[in-house]
């Protein structure tokens, strides 16, 4: 695991009339702050990467669809630089990934339907401050991965 990110298992609930998917309360002991919530959607196969913050800290839930989430410690000094972490994300594997600030992170769509993907964002996206965030290219040599599926 990447020093400072945490996975979380999140509960769903179910009844005859569906279910309540719980992502994060303010009493949640890794909850940071609130800064704003939004959601992504990925189609099937597409990629939404590479992009690093360099204050916000994120917190990924995915409640529709399947993803690969891909993280990338690139930190001078941390005990985890260069490695890469994978975490399947969706209902079936239903958790809340806390990515402290200056982690590449990326994902790519899975199955065959759009995925959404959840952030709680610690402060909100500024038009005004475009230095918060950086973005790679996905297929950029820069981060040592291959989004190709791995037939093992």
């Amino acid at each position: 695991m990447i020093d400072g990110v945490m996975i979380t298992a999140l509960k769903q609930m179910h009844d005859e009339r569906g279910k309540v998917m719980h992502m994060l309360r303010n009493d949640d002991e890794h909850f940071i702050n609130f800064g704003e919530i939004y959601f992504s959607c990925v189609y099937p196969q597409a990629i939404k990467g590479w992009h690093i913050h360099k204050k916000m800290i994120l917190n990924y839930a995915v409640v529709s669809g399947t993803i690969k989430f891909v993280l990338y410690d690139d930190r001078e000094n941390s005990p985890t630089r260069g490695e890469i972490h994978e975490i399947y994300m969706g209902p079936d594997n239903y958790c809340l990934v806390t990515v402290p600030p200056m982690i590449w992170n990326g994902f790519k769509g899975l199955g065959n339907k759009m995925s959404i993907v959840a952030n709680c964002a610690s402060i909100p996206h500024d038009a005004n401050n475009p230095d918060e965030i950086d973005r790679l290219d996905p297929m950029s040599d820069t981060i040592p991965y291959d989004w190709a599926i791995k037939n093992k």
